[in-house]
């Protein structure tokens, strides 16, 4: 479980905060979607989530461990897909996801559950063993994604997850995350595309310079037109 709460940012040099009251919930169970326009403030609360960018005032908690004070069991509870998925070129795959799994603590089975199995239904498993700097760049997003989920962690977070995948990959990743979820996991993703979220999440969470400017639950509104709301919360005139 995720819990946001007061979240304030502020960067050097800047007059402005760049995440301000930020306050959400990530429930066991639940895929929330994180949703702005560009540098809207999304990456900043996400990196914060993280425990990458301090923050001024407010707290975050992952399964009750504050990120700041308990850093380290924390960061152990979190995956994390960077929007930029970057990864270490030099090593191969199935060298990938064991030193990431190793990092986290993740067992001997755990490690062989995602080379095994998820590598094989990420149809990535024929390339486990070539070196990562020479995957194309849907490769190398999909060897990311494994390397986050090795430990099998209580938060999943994944930053513009969809980049780079075809079509198939991406309908997926979506099933995948879904599933995931109700094994009373945590999932937070960052995305433009406002049909993924539609069909990914159970709640969205609007950001508006930096600010939280709405949040909706589509369990209780599954009609909801997440376009007219994007366009609403930014005040743009639908064309």
């Amino acid at each position: 479980m995720l819990v946001v709460k007061g979240l304030n940012k502020k960067y050097q040099n800047s007059d402005r905060l760049s995440a301000k009251d930020v306050s959400f919930t990530v429930n066991n169970g639940e895929v929330v979607g994180l949703v702005g326009s560009n540098g809207a403030g999304k990456s900043t609360i996400i990196k914060s989530i993280i425990g990458v960018l301090p923050f001024q005032q407010g707290a975050i908690e992952i399964d009750g461990f504050d990120i700041v004070k308990q850093s380290e069991q924390a960061k152990k509870r979190i995956g994390y897909v960077p929007d930029d998925h970057s990864v270490y070129e030099k090593l191969t795959g199935r060298e990938y996801i064991n030193y990431m799994g190793s990092l986290y603590g993740a067992t001997k089975g755990q490690k062989q559950y995602v080379t095994d199995t998820l590598a094989k239904q990420f149809n990535i498993d024929y390339a486990l063993d070539m070196q990562i700097a020479n995957y194309s760049h849907g490769m190398k997003q999909k060897i990311c994604i494994l390397g986050a989920i090795v430990h099998n962690p209580s938060l999943w977070i994944l930053d513009e997850p969809m980049v780079g995948l075809d079509p198939q990959t991406m309908a997926l990743l979506i099933k995948f995350i879904k599933d995931y979820a109700k094994t009373r996991k945590s999932v937070l993703f960052s995305s433009h595309s406002l049909e993924t979220v539609q069909k990914a999440c159970d709640k969205v969470v609007f950001i508006k310079h930096g600010e939280v400017a709405k949040i909706v639950d589509l369990r209780k509104n599954k009609k909801a037109n997440l376009q007219k709301i994007f366009m609403e919360v930014n005040e743009v005139d639908d064309v």
